[in-house]
């Protein structure tokens, strides 16, 4: 209660800071101009004189202008802040959590991106994500190629809050927009970077610019990261958690007249990794499987209850492993370190990721601007991880997924002198076939058991998906200047997507038998093996989403706005089982909503630049994971309730200093919980929901110092506090971690007309402990897992721009 009531004091009082830039505006004529003087139609200052221009509302535009929280950072300003990827940027951005290896993937590159406390846990491809990422301007439709490298990049824009009107599908949280250079015409220009650290870190990176006459041009990129991983697995010295990645990108512009230009990308990255950094966490001594893989190895003590073991056999009890330090049991003295792993089974995670596009825009008239974005993606991916991370077969996941998808975006665009518009439609279609092969001692029926004791396998669950997404919607938003000052739009879209799912799901038994060829056709009522009919099955989720605001400039510094915004995520199947369901067909969940109110202001005095939001946001008919037996399922069965404020600040005075900060706060209450017969809930009103920091903030300092007319050596320091979160939902204190503060430092010397930079830095200075992924299924597979961050380590790096 005194979280929520703070939380409560900090939207008010954030209303009142809202309300007192309102009064600035009208009352201060030392910074505003003339009242008579046409504001709406002046450009804000900007910071350092570079205005910031963002895509929020799919045009260009001044980040002050718009009625939206968007965090942006162009290139330089992320390599200031060491900032090398999507997931280093909740170090720097409010209620943003970027985390990697997303729970039941193994793979490190399958990213759990959660905003103002909405997003989604499971990766994989049944599944739609809660934030939207776009790279130019192309949506990304698996959690894999979510994580991206900065290499020849422009900017990064985080859009918070709902998106559904003109980024659409799987927004609700709000998106992160990635823009790559584009090719400059007429010039030769490139820059190159090398960098060596700790773990024996190697790291290159090139991008050339071609001029190929006068209308075109072409730019080449190329890069490679290589690092030993940080955590050592006893069985055989395998170090988790490296880096071994590839990436190249290609682009050509051409651009015959100002009324015309035509851009082709392509991007490809590769990464061959020997797997996601997990650890022991916990296991639970009570439950079945600890306690049958227990017996099976001989651990003096343990029992089951569990034929062939009958009553009168010292085996014979309720599921129970004794605490003791024996390795034959599943217990709790597995624990082995932060950074040391006992796992076993053959772990891995690799990725391959890549795209092509074509945005084309003409301007057909002075008013009227053509915009049309086609792209087709291409991703591959695998991640096998020992969950329980001892030798015991607890719980292996091998999850393997191949992905492609096609879509199409058109766009007309209208500006008038006191109107903007846009009308536009939207096509996209993804296929993808997933395979999940499943390890485990389970069930506990007599053959299993028998076996197990005779110290032969357990069982494997095969999970053989083909989904097929269709995705339709048409979109328009109005943006009509009234008055002096005053901008009023509104928005909405039609969205309509179709789902496919077709199954073949079974259990092997024992493990070691490979997939069957040919594949069942029978469902077991049939005769056959299959848990669910290998039928297709389909399902069609529609909704029109949108969004209103209306905002105030009261003189050249000072906006103020408020907003409203709806959107949805859609529904599907779940593809996971470990027993028939009801009926033999697959368990389906619908879409969930949410519904956001915001109020703005954005502060631009020079030097100063400063802005707030504050929301509150009502989330409905939440995907929430349940559980049969040891299978997780989504069933549609919360109701929550968010609020939170947000504060980004820079000040950047003639005299050099370099400061940049931002906070946010977050409270979010589960309002209800719908009870699913046959399911058991992992979470309860009272419970936090995953990844929902109530406080998170950053700040960073640098000062350049002038050594000569050329030279310049500038240290900075970057600091990022986090408070206490978890991973999952429902309360699971073995992978809870405690509120956290991070330093990074560095050094830079630049020779401004060489073009020449060196620069050294140190990555969580401080040496601190903390988590960055975590999973739990304590009840009947009894294991928790967990990934701590890299400890403090250093690099060196030289590079070179021309």
């Amino acid at each position: 209660m005194s979280e929520q009531y703070a939380s409560r004091r900090a939207v008010t009082a954030m209303v009142s800071v809202i309300a007192l830039a309102t009064g600035m505006g009208m009352a201060a004529p030392a910074i505003a101009q003339d009242s008579n003087e046409d504001v709406a139609a002046s450009e804000p200052r900007a910071i350092g004189g570079n205005e910031i221009i963002v895509t929020a509302r799919r045009r260009e535009e001044s980040l002050q202008d718009t009625p939206v929280a968007i965090s942006a950072f162009s290139a330089e300003m992320l390599a200031q802040r060491q900032v090398e990827s999507t997931q280093d940027l909740e170090k720097i951005t409010p209620n943003l959590q970027f985390k990697p290896a997303g729970q039941l993937s193994g793979n490190t590159a399958a990213t759990v991106v959660f905003i103002r406390g909405i997003g989604q846990l499971d990766p994989t491809a049944a599944v739609d994500p809660g934030v939207g990422i776009y790279l130019d301007e192309v949506y990304l439709g698996r959690a894999v190629g979510g994580a991206i490298d900065f290499g020849d990049i422009a900017d990064v824009q985080v859009l918070r809050g709902p998106q559904g009107t003109l980024f659409g599908r799987n927004t609700i949280g709000g998106a992160v927009l990635v823009r790559t250079r584009e090719p400059d015409l007429g010039e030769w220009n490139g820059r190159a970077r090398l960098r060596t650290g700790t773990d024996d870190l190697y790291e290159g990176f090139a991008a050339l610019n071609i001029p190929l006459g006068e209308i075109m041009a072409a730019r080449v990129s190329g890069g490679f990261r290589k690092r030993d991983g940080y955590v050592r697995r006893i069985f055989d010295g395998r170090r988790l958690g490296n880096d071994d990645t590839y990436s190249f990108g290609g682009s050509i512009k051409v651009e015959p007249s100002s009324d015309f230009s035509l851009v082709i990308r392509g991007d490809y990255n590769k990464r061959d990794e020997n797997g996601a950094p997990f650890v022991f966490a916990g296991i639970n001594e009570q439950a079945p499987v600890p306690a049958i893989v227990s017996v099976a190895a001989g651990c003096p003590g343990a029992t089951i209850p569990f034929a062939p073991v009958a009553p009168g056999d010292p085996r014979f009890g309720a599921p129970n492993v004794p605490q003791i330090d024996d390795t034959r049991c599943a217990n709790d003295f597995w624990e082995l370190g932060n950074y040391t792993n006992g796992g076993t089974a053959p772990v891995r995670s690799t990725s391959e990721v890549w795209g092509l596009s074509a945005t084309a825009i003409a301007n057909v008239t002075e008013n009227f601007t053509f915009k049309s974005i086609t792209a087709y993606r291409s991703t591959k991916s695998r991640g096998v991880r020992d969950a329980d991370n001892t030798p015991f077969e607890i719980l292996t996941t091998d999850l393997t997924t191949d992905s492609n998808q096609f879509s199409q975006e058109l766009q007309a665009q209208f500006s008038w002198d006191t109107v903007n518009a846009i009308l536009g439609g939207y096509y996209f279609r993804e296929e993808t076939f997933e395979r999940a092969s499943v390890p485990l001692s389970f069930p506990p029926s007599p053959p299993v058991i028998g076996r197990l004791l005779a110290g032969g396998p357990g069982t494997r669950d095969l999970q053989l998906s083909r989904l097929t997404t269709d995705s339709l919607a048409a979109f328009g938003e109005v943006t009509v200047k009234p008055m002096y000052g005053l901008e009023v739009s509104g928005g909405l879209r039609y969205t309509t997507d179709r789902k496919t799912y077709r199954g073949t799901v079974l259990n092997l038994s024992p493990s070691t038998l490979p997939d069957p060829d040919p594949l069942p056709t029978e469902a077991i009522p049939d005769g056959g093996p299959l848990f669910i009919f290998p039928t297709p099955n389909r399902a069609t989720f529609s909704a029109v989403t949108g969004s209103a605001s209306v905002q105030y400039r009261w003189n050249s510094a000072i906006s103020t706005y408020v907003s409203y915004s709806r959107s949805f995520k859609s529904g599907g199947f779940n593809t996971r089982y470990n027993a028939p369901p009801p009926g033999f067909v697959p368990v389906p969940f619908d879409e969930e909503k949410v519904e956001s109110y915001e109020v703005g202001a954005k502060l631009d005095f020079g030097d100063v630049r400063l802005n707030l939001a504050a929301f509150r946001a009502n989330y409905d008919d939440i995907q929430l994971i349940f559980r049969q037996g040891v299978v997780p399922l989504l069933f549609n069965a919360g109701k929550a309730r968010m609020q939170g404020i947000e504060a980004e600040f820079s000040y950047r005075p003639a005299w050099g200093l370099i400061l940049d900060a931002g906070l946010s706060t977050l409270d979010d209450e589960i309002l209800s919980v719908t009870e699913v017969p046959g399911a058991t809930a992992t979470i309860a009103p009272g419970d936090e929901l995953p990844l929902t920091p109530s406080f998170q903030g950053n700040f960073g300092i640098a000062y350049p110092f002038a050594l000569s007319e050329q030279l310049e050596l500038t240290p900075r320091f970057e600091g990022s506090y986090t408070s206490s979160l978890t991973f999952i939902t429902g309360s699971v204190p073995e992978i809870e971690q405690d509120a956290y503060f991070l330093g990074n430092a560095s050094l830079t010397l630049r020779d401004s007309r060489a073009g020449w930079k060196l620069s050294a830095g140190v990555q969580n200075l401080f040496d601190k402990r903390y988590l960055i992924q975590g999973n739990a299924s304590l009840g009947t597979l009894g294991y928790a897992e967990k990934i701590y961050a890299r400890a403090r380590n250093w690099y060196a790096q030289v590079s070179y721009e021309f």
